[in-house]
């Protein structure tokens, strides 16, 4: 896939079709980008589940905070990444385990892993780069 670009139709796709998505790097910190992307999706209707070692256990938004995805209790439509490129490969490895697969990989502005998007699609995972759900969905639904 050229990840340079997108088609409007596979993002719009990707937004209508996922139900689920675990959001990776969620913050308590009402400032961070991560916060206000985790709220508008759920308000959006997604069935959110934050991810984040350091909180889990405790909540965000009225979601319970796994610590890793393996502890999501659901299966994922979507795994959104808010660390940075290098953290990101390790985000992708662990989303490549999981059963069933993740049907897409979505790394948030500023977040590209050419080489862990390979591994991801190498198992038909559809990854998307350097774009934000929260600006697609307002932008094209």
């Amino acid at each position: 896939m050229n990840h340079d670009h997108y088609p409007d139709a596979l993002i719009r796709d990707i937004l209508t079709s996922v139900k689920t998505i675990a959001l990776v790097g969620a913050s308590n910190n009402p400032a961070r980008a991560s916060h206000h992307v985790m709220e508008y999706l759920i308000e959006s209707g997604y069935e959110l589940y934050p991810v984040n070692p350091g909180l889990a256990g405790k909540e965000l938004l009225g979601r319970p905070v796994s610590a890793s995805l393996a502890d999501v209790p659901v299966a994922i439509d979507m795994v959104d990444v808010f660390r940075n490129s290098e953290a990101a490969g390790a985000v992708v490895d662990e989303a490549r385990t999981l059963t069933p697969l993740p049907k897409v990989i979505w790394m948030q502005l500023e977040v590209r892993n050419d080489a862990a998007a390979a591994r991801a699609e190498a198992r038909g995972v559809t990854v998307i780069m350097n774009r934000c759900p929260a600006i697609e969905r307002p932008r094209l639904l």
